[in-house]
Parts: C-alpha cells; sequence; structure tokens
C-alpha cells in the first residue's frame, strides 16, 4: 500500500478515497495532522515562535485587515490559570508554549481614531467575524508549520468558557475577544497521538447544491468507522451521532451558552 493510501485509510477507514491525484509532502502531512495532548517539557529552539509567527502572518486576511494577535504564554503559573479556566487540561501546563488567539478590532480601532473617522463599521458582526476568521486562519498556518518541524499542537477550545477572567489575565484591551488557545510542543514519544478518523466525504462535499440524501448512508458509515477507532485505542465505545447528540443534549458547552454577553462585555457592539 502506498504512503497516501495509508493515510488516506488513517483518516477515513473503510470511506477512503480510491482515485487520487499524486499527492506530495505537504499534502502527506496534512493528512497525517493529529491533536498531540502529551508534551515532553523540552522548551522549543530559539526563534521557533518568531518563524511559526512568520507563517502565521502569511495566512490569508480580509482586505488586510489583518484583525488579529496572539498572546504566547511561556509563564507556568499564567498557564496554570490558563488551564483552570480552559476546563483543567493539563496539556496547556506540560507543553513550553501556549499561544492565545485573538479577534483583534482594538488595532483597528487606534487606527481609525488617530484618522479622526468613525469607527461605526466596527459595530457590524462582520467586523468581529473578521476577526475570528483572520486569527482562524493564522492559527492553522501555525499549526501546518509547527508540525513541518516535528512539532505537535493541539487547539483550546476551552478558553471561550471564561472570555472575561482570559482577558483579563492576558491584559487584553476592550474590543478583542479570545477565540481559541493552541498548545505547543515536542510530543511525547511514549504517548503518540493517533489519527482520528473524519466524516466520509459524501457527507461535507456536494456538487452544485447541497445533497441531503447521502446523510443517513454517510453518518452511518462513520458510525462504524469512529467506533473502530476507538476500539484500536482502547477507548469507550461511543458512536458519533451519541457523542454529538449528549453533546448538545446535555449542553456540554457549559459556560459557553453566554457568549454574546462575553463580547459585549470586552467592547464589542454587535
Amino acid at each position: 500500500m502506498s504512503l497516501i493510501d495509508q493515510l488516506l485509510q488513517a483518516r477515513y477507514g473503510d470511506a477512503a478515497p480510491t482515485a487520487v491525484a499524486a499527492s506530495n509532502e505537504l499534502i502527506d502531512a496534512l493528512l497525517d495532522h493529529k491533536s498531540v495532548r502529551a508534551y515532553l517539557p523540552d522548551a522549543l529552539p530559539e526563534g521557533t515562535l518568531e518563524l511559526l509567527i512568520s507563517a502565521a502572518q502569511s495566512a490569508s486576511t480580509s482586505s488586510n485587515l489583518q484583525a488579529w494577535s496572539v498572546v504566547a504564554v511561556e509563564d507556568t503559573q499564567r498557564k496554570e490559570r490558563l488551564a483552570k479556566l480552559s476546563g483543567n487540561q493539563q496539556h496547556i501546563i506540560d507543553a513550553p508554549l501556549f499561544l492565545a488567539w485573538i479577534a483583534d478590532l482594538a488595532r483597528l480601532e487606534k487606527v481609525i481614531d488617530d484618522a479622526g473617522e468613525s469607527t461605526d463599521g466596527l459595530n457590524l458582526i462582520e467586523s468581529f467575524l473578521i476577526g475570528v476568521i483572520d486569527a482562524t486562519l493564522a492559527a492553522q498556518n501555525v499549526v501546518v508549520a509547527a508540525e513541518s518541524l516535528g512539532l505537535g499542537t493541539v487547539y483550546i477550545g476551552g478558553l471561550r468558557n471564561h472570555p472575561e477572567l482570559v482577558a483579563e489575565e492576558l491584559g487584553l484591551p476592550p474590543r478583542t475577544f479570545p477565540v481559541f488557545g493552541l498548545v505547543v510542543g515536542v510530543p511525547d514519544p511514549d504517548k503518540p497521538a493517533a489519527v482520528k478518523p473524519r466524516l466520509p466525504q459524501s457527507a461535507v462535499l456536494h456538487w452544485e447544491r447541497y445533497q441531503q440524501d447521502t446523510h443517513d448512508s454517510a453518518v452511518n458509515q462513520y458510525d462504524k468507522v469512529i467506533g473502530k477507532f476507538y476500539a484500536s485505542q482502547n477507548l469507550p465505545q461511543q458512536q458519533w451521532t451519541q457523542h454529538i447528540t449528549n453533546r448538545v443534549k446535555n449542553g456540554s458547552t457549559g459556560t459557553r451558552t453566554r457568549l454574546l454577553q462575553s463580547i459585549t462585555n470586552l467592547g464589542f457592539k454587535i
């Protein structure tokens, strides 16, 4: 079996595409992405962070607004506090670097204020979305760049559990919002991460118009694939359909039910 076939098999299980174009090292690396939650305490080589941010700033940005910032955290005590705010995720503390990605309209507001013009356009939900999207695109570039250097990463959506407290911890000004965190470090070889299968392409790829008639078969197939994955990892058996149903039914997003109020509290007027 070729490398690309092995990677597709890991990503899709029995639903792996059989006809694909020629691959390359970049595509191979993307397909082999894993969320790493076990890290060595080793510090990153000097200049690594700056290189990663260069990759981040090379991402696309809406109208060149560059409506994002990132706060790099290495201090152990601050990581401990952020880990607590994010649901007590130990890997935030264990890894040498934690990046908090910020939707940042404060910088734009300052530029416009200095020009003596109205900042009303920043009150549009579109402006907030631009900040979130810009931050996300930049962060994903960092993930790809970090993995190319042999590093591991994992996103931390739990940073949105308590946005106001995170903003206070990081000294964020009004008109900024902590969208998510990103752990970066050297993966622990004794606790290797695995590639988690995704939905079949028939669930997410639509031709010309959205096609709902493929939904049931695609999801049923994925339940079987993810079940095999959990078994291979000695994890509790749970179908994907059961997982998402429980997550929504039980309100597992917790304090994130008040996100709109948090966004308002942090200076956005949307």
